[in-house]
């Protein structure tokens, strides 16, 4: 398998089909993509697409059925072992009974970083979140999107290249998901992350992405990858721009071409 050597994920031909007992369901079917070093690639598509699944094989939580996947030109199981990831899942899953300085630390502490290294590191992810100050608090006395922004910080604290998101503003209202979607922009600036974030929605896939990966369902298969044209610099307001409105045609017409209505 060939791969550039700036490719942080690189699959080829990659199937995973799970064996049930009402036969075989083709989860992903021929999966071809290169995610370079420093990009920010959403996956967009229906529910039962893949979208979490492929990120699954990347994190070495779903095994491949045929083809090939590398992550920093490693097996993702290797990967896995080196730390090379940070995941963010839908929910924040943060340990209820722990402040979150210590939901941060916990990473940390399995990887046996000693006590100043882990406080030089989650007051960095703290002040890189804007949580600087709710180190003390728990989990339920945040709001929604603030557990997130902690939930980030803890996938960050290792410091890996990589930083898997799986639907993570999914759950919360607009504004909310409008803010954190800028803050991200401007973390992922800051930190030259290479992100691979899954979501549902079109506006937030266009507006964070430098790459946008279609799927369509059943079998899960990319349809259409869009290279994003929009500047760097993303306020809010780009969304009401004809580039921004082109950009999200065109991944509603993917979807459309993708989607079959007859079921």
């Amino acid at each position: 398998m060939t791969s550039s050597a700036s490719s942080v994920v690189s699959a080829r031909n990659l199937c995973l089909t799970y064996d049930t007992n009402d036969g075989p369901v083709h989860a992903l079917s021929n999966v071809d993509l290169d995610v370079r070093k420093g990009d920010f690639v959403s996956f967009i598509g229906p529910s039962g697409c893949g979208k979490t699944t492929f990120l699954r094989v990347i994190a070495d939580l779903e095994r491949k059925s045929s083809g090939d996947i590398t992550v920093n030109g490693m097996s993702p199981e290797d990967a896995r072992k080196a730390r090379a990831y940070g995941y963010v899942f839908q929910a924040a899953a943060l340990y209820p009974w722990r402040t979150i300085e210590k939901n941060i630390a916990l990473p940390l502490e399995i990887m046996g970083y000693d006590k100043a290294e882990q406080a030089k590191r989650i007051a960095q992810t703290l002040e890189l979140v804007n949580l600087s100050g709710f180190e003390k608090k728990f989990p339920w006395q945040l709001s929604g999107g603030m557990q997130q922004r902690a939930s980030i910080a803890r996938a960050l604290a290792f410091d890996a290249d990589l930083l898997l998101m799986d639907e993570p503003f999914g759950a919360l209202d607009e504004i909310v998901r409008d803010h954190l979607n800028e803050q991200l922009l401007k973390l992922w600036k800051r930190t030259n992350k290479t992100i691979c974030f899954v979501t549902h929605s079109i506006p937030e896939a266009v507006y964070l992405s430098t790459k946008i990966v279609v799927m369509s369902p059943r079998p899960g298969r990319v349809t259409d990858i869009i290279e994003s044209t929009l500047p760097t610099e993303r306020p809010l307001g780009i969304r009401e721009t004809p580039e921004f409105l082109e950009i999200a045609h065109r991944v509603r017409e993917g979807l459309r071409a993708g989607h079959s209505y007859e079921e």
